[in-house]
């Protein structure tokens, strides 16, 4: 745990106790702080109670005598409509903060040589891969690399921090607006597509938060965006008119006269004088589709940002063994491979992992988000059969049908995998591919993306198992 020294003897208030609440509370009181903590939910508060949490009740207290205000993340404090507590904060003045402007206060408050380096990524597709990715290139360097943030651990959960460390945060537009002091040695900014509307109002405020991941650079830290979206090209043009930080563009798209991107399957730095080959991304069997081009596109230029040689780096590259429950593959029956995404929470997300297959058996459905899957039909080539699940599926249906690509309600996932199943070993295809990639929120249906996954990864499990014992059975019979 990382002790929150810098607020010692100050009274904070603590909103949201899961993960990052209970380990931002328990920072603070190690600190030094007087923490009042709560939560609406009862079996929360036990829980951090549990763990040494003091708890106070939030809607009872005077905000007056309040220095700072520690929300979580994933409640709001302005749109859609600002929580209780967010309200009374905002009109006593109390300063809103979350456990990444912690972090980054301890941060700052060490001697400049003593302080860790830090490793931010943000973009709405394509940041956990790219954190899990420069985390793994680093330890596989031996460097000493944690991962927190909006993957893994909560950041003051992260191990203490010392001269040699790299904290490799993944860091969401939810943390980055409740964010002041952060500065990021390397800033990874991948892309930018319509998500999370409704807490932001606008594209322009959507893009407005994320681009605090740049805020305090200095001349002497390196900034990585994607430009191949528009707003990524704006964004460089804003940023080269700043004058100041090292800027490397990234593309998996085309190729750049400066920066670093993906041609013909291979990874190449154009930052020098003379461009030179990474390494071959079609040897690196996690790191399927243009989307993970760019994933690795990123995770080069932010780790080689640090002076580490190219060779080392493109090794690690092909090492990586990927990310839970983004275009994991989960194994195969006969030529039908499946394909974990459930990570794939949004039509752009989803768009990318069906634009790296041609014979996709699709599991598609949730809560849907806003613009629904429309934007997915350009690839309706690639779409063999969707199978729909949870509250979308009607409406799915309806724009699958609409676009002339066939599709069944299917329910329940377990009903979607044995469907799909059958229907992609019936299909006779060598390259089928079973994917689980919803373009939707798993909250009707499932706690949280992860836990959605895990079930596919269970269904997937049986099915692999049935088909190893039937082939057994029926080489017994042959050889008896």
């Amino acid at each position: 745990m990382i002790k929150a020294t810098t607020f010692d003897g100050r009274r904070v208030a603590v909103f949201g106790l899961g993960r990052t609440g209970v380990s931002a509370a328990l920072s603070l009181q190690a600190g030094g702080a007087e923490v009042w903590a709560w939560d609406d939910n009862e079996s929360a508060r036990a829980a951090a109670e549990a763990d040494g949490v003091a708890l106070r009740d939030l809607s009872a207290i005077d905000w007056s005598e309040v220095d700072e205000f520690v929300l979580s993340p994933g409640v709001p404090h302005i749109l859609p409509e600002p929580h209780p507590t967010a309200r009374a904060a905002r009109v006593a003045g109390v300063p809103i903060i979350c456990d990444i402007e912690i972090l980054a206060r301890e941060i700052n408050a060490r001697p400049v040589a003593d302080r860790p380096r830090v490793i931010a990524i943000t973009g709405t597709n394509g940041k956990s891969t790219t954190t899990a990715l420069i985390g793994h290139i680093l330890k596989s360097l031996g460097k000493d690399a944690q991962i927190g943030g909006n993957i893994g651990r909560g950041v003051l959960d992260l191990d203490r921090m010392h001269a040699g460390t790299h904290y490799v945060l993944e860091l969401s537009s939810y943390q980055l607006e409740r964010t002041f002091s952060l500065r990021a040695n390397a800033a990874v900014f991948l892309n930018l597509s319509p998500d999370h509307l409704d807490r932001h109002g606008t594209m322009s405020d959507y893009g407005a938060a994320k681009e605090r991941i740049f805020l305090n650079q200095t001349s002497d830290d390196t900034v990585v965006v994607g430009v191949d979206d528009d707003f990524g090209k704006a964004l460089t043009s804003k940023l080269k008119a700043r004058n100041g930080r090292r800027i490397v563009p990234i593309s998996a798209r085309r190729a750049l006269g400066h920066g670093v991107c993906a041609l013909g399957g291979q990874l190449v730095d154009r930052t020098a004088r003379n461009g030179r080959v990474v390494c071959d991304l079609g040897k690196a069997l996690a790191l399927e589709g243009m989307h993970n081009a760019q994933n690795a596109a990123a995770a080069y230029a932010a780790v080689s940002s640090f002076g580490i040689e190219p060779r080392p780096i493109g090794e690690a590259i092909l090492s990586f063994p990927g990310l839970a429950h983004r275009m994991e593959n989960l194994g195969s029956v006969g030529r039908v491979r499946f394909i974990n995404d459930s990570k794939g929470t949004n039509a752009e997300a989803a768009w990318q992992a069906l634009s790296s297959y041609e014979n996709a058996f699709w599991i598609a459905g949730g809560v849907a988000k806003d613009g629904g899957i429309e934007p997915l039909m350009d690839l309706r080539s690639n779409i063999r059969k969707a199978y729909l699940i949870g509250e979308a599926a009607p409406g799915f249906s309806r724009t699958l049908r609409g676009a002339s690509v066939d599709c069944k309600v299917s329910g329940t996932l377990k009903m979607a995998v044995l469907c799909a199943a059958h229907d992609a070993l019936a299909s006779g295809l060598k390259d089928a591919v079973v994917l689980l990639s919803p373009a939707c929120a798993s909250f009707d249906q499932f706690r949280n993306f992860e836990v959605r996954g895990d079930a596919f990864r269970e269904e997937v499990d049986r099915l692999i198992d049935l088909f190893a014992k039937s082939a057994e059975a029926a080489s017994r019979g042959t050889a008896a």
